[in-house]
């Protein structure tokens, strides 16, 4: 059975917008210190980046290699800018976010704070960032 070549890009581009949403909630709940409800949407939003993750490793399996931004003048410089961002901080979210899990398991709120202070914003950013990619890629 052969796979739309754009069946798993949508995919992911919904999961990144879930992962989006959830880390909204999370820092909605955090801020009015609802911890059983932050726990949740941020448990939520882990496990929408990490089916994320294994739906963009399939698709690179499956179509191979990458898929060439096809844009000219402005939006190319565009795209390859909100790229060469999103790349190298995506690659720091799946760490990041286990360091920051284990410390709130082990009850240290003090290092999960440490951490999660800047990873929300990078997280978030990465999250945008992927749908605007898929958007520039495949819609626009």
């Amino acid at each position: 059975m052969e796979i739309n070549h754009i069946l798993l890009p949508t995919i992911n581009a919904l999961l990144n917008s879930l992962a989006t949403m959830f880390l909204i909630g999370g820092a909605l709940a955090i801020r009015n210190r609802n911890f059983l409800l932050h726990k949740k949407f941020m448990l939520a939003a882990l496990t929408a980046s990490a089916l994320f993750l294994t739906c963009y490793v399939a698709n690179r399996i499956i179509a191979g290699g990458i898929t060439h931004y096809q844009g000219k003048g402005i939006s190319r410089s565009i795209y390859f800018f909100i790229l060469a961002t999103h790349t190298p901080l995506a690659m720091i979210i799946l760490p990041c976010c286990l360091t920051a899990v284990w410390h709130a398991l082990h009850h240290n709120y003090k290092g999960h704070t440490a951490i999660t202070r800047w990873l929300l914003p990078v997280w978030f950013y990465v999250s945008v960032t992927g749908v605007l990619i898929y958007l520039m890629l495949y819609v626009l």
